[in-house]
């Protein structure tokens, strides 16, 4: 095949590969992206982000006719269609990608389905269906992405042994489903999965799940989860798996003995891992941590001057937002100008339920970090339009400043506080005080209140509910 030559190659099409080819083809660069898949949008489109948050709100239905009983309105029990179920999501999927691929199109951006080997600082080859594709750059973005980690022990070569990808799958509903990991997919899988009537036994090797997240956002998920799961086992660890028949026999550790029991499927979710092996990063200037993740600055730069590394193969949080703004930033310093990843609101949200969302600072982090802070809390108890659809197990936290009154941190657990979030995002960007908050017109009746009467209750007179005045 003939060789192309471009200015810019950037290798992976997720949200943050396909967010770097457009903004750099926007800023009048000729681009050539590099995708692996047939279907563009990366992990978080196809295997991901879209596909899981379909999925919850699908089952989201399920539990919300049942829990519509108590307000004298009863359904008949639901009949589950998993092959029109598969089909829906997948349309949401091809819909997506479908769009992205007519966007690169619109601006000039040539696309290559194919894995890319590097084979210097400025050059590569694109294994493709056709064949090899041989390609020289001015300059490089890798956007691999990452996949899910499946320590050995647990890799029986047994399709009842799942990661997320295969999880997403729904080939059927297993009677008994045992998750490994309490993480933020553990917790979301087993969600789908107990709403559609599976046993769900959850494994955490913490003393809590959702590590990372504050422990007073974490209580009502766990909460909740407990009335939905079969059993939440904290301080846990599976010790062995091996095939029995068609189920996994597996052998836990908790409460100080063990246990050998017997599941239909098994989710294995304890963590992602980078794409970064058999790419040819060894023939660049690239280099690696001890975990496999690219090593980058603040300007998402990597030791080879040629090529810059984002998202999940640059480390950090995994998040698809995070990507898009390090993809922002690389283009940027491509296109001669400073910037850099400092100080910037990354917000986290995991889309159980209820959800939970955060930003800024966590108790945890301002302790380590030895930072003055004070603690305002609203219950969603005291919120009438959380009381009007039955979700009063919320909770909006605010971390402030006691000398600036700054805020620092935000962290709401409740139904669609995903949603909300973004508000805190933008207080934090902007250096909000709470009082700014406060003083804000919030809308009645809506959840966004809660955030305004947080910030009321930090100077002691918030309307629906009592907070000590400040001295």
């Amino acid at each position: 095949m003939d060789s192309i030559k471009t200015e810019l190659v950037v290798v992976g099409a997720g949200p943050g590969g396909y967010a770097a080819a457009f903004y750099a083809a926007d800023l009048g660069r000729k681009v050539l992206l590099i995708e692996r898949e047939p279907r563009l949008g990366g992990v978080c489109l196809n295997r991901g982000c879209i596909p899981s948050k379909a999925l919850l709100h699908a089952t989201h239905q399920i539990t919300a006719a049942r829990d519509s009983e108590s307000r004298g309105i009863t359904f008949a029990a639901p009949s589950i269609d998993l092959s029109k179920l598969r089909a829906w999501k997948e349309s949401i999927l091809t819909k997506l990608g479908g769009g992205i691929a007519q966007l690169a199109k619109m601006r000039g951006v040539q696309v290559i389905q194919g894995r890319a080997y590097f084979e210097g600082s400025q050059s590569l080859r694109v294994e493709t269906p056709q064949g090899q594709q041989f390609v020289s750059y001015e300059n490089a973005i890798i956007a691999a992405g990452s996949i899910p980690a499946l320590p050995k022990a647990f890799d029986l070569g047994n399709p009842q042994v799942m990661t997320s990808t295969e999880a997403l799958e729904i080939e059927d509903i297993p009677q008994s489903l045992l998750v490994v990991g309490g993480g933020y997919i553990g917790m979301e899988m087993g969600t789908v999965y107990a709403a559609l009537g599976s046993q769900v036994t959850v494994v955490e090797a913490m003393d809590n799940i959702l590590a990372g997240a504050d422990p007073d956002l974490a209580r009502p998920v766990l909460a909740h989860a407990k009335k939905m799961f079969k059993e939440i086992r904290l301080k846990a660890k599976v010790l062995k798996m091996s095939t029995a028949g068609k189920q996994i026999k597996v052998e836990v550790e908790f409460d100080g003995k063990k246990v050998v029991e017997l599941y239909d499927r098994v989710l294995v979710s304890v963590g992602r891992v980078p794409n970064s092996s058999d790419m040819g990063l060894e023939n660049t200037g690239i280099k690696l941590d001890e975990k496999g993740f690219i090593k980058v600055n603040s300007s998402q730069q990597t030791d080879d001057p040629h090529i810059f590394a984002i998202g999940d193969i640059a480390g950090g949080i995994m998040l698809a937002h995070k990507a898009h703004k390090e993809a922002r930033i690389a283009v940027e310093v491509l296109h001669g100008e400073s910037s850099v990843f400092d100080k910037i609101i990354i917000p986290a949200v995991v889309f159980t339920d209820p959800e939970l969302a955060w930003c800024g600072l966590t108790e945890a982090e301002a302790k380590e970090r030895g930072i003055a802070y004070e603690v305002s809390k609203f219950p969603w108890s005291a919120s009438g339009r959380a009381l009007s659809f039955d979700r009063t197990d919320g909770v909006t936290k605010m971390l402030i400043d006691p000398e600036t009154e700054r805020v620092l941190g935000v962290g709401i657990c409740g139904a669609g506080a995903g949603e909300l979030i973004a508000e805190a995002v933008l207080a934090l960007e902007m250096g909000a005080t709470a009082q700014d908050i406060a003083l804000c017109v919030h809308p009645h009746p809506t959840l966004s209140e809660t955030l305004m009467e947080c910030a009321e209750a930090f100077y002691g007179h918030a309307t629906h509910t009592i907070a000590k005045k400040r001295a």
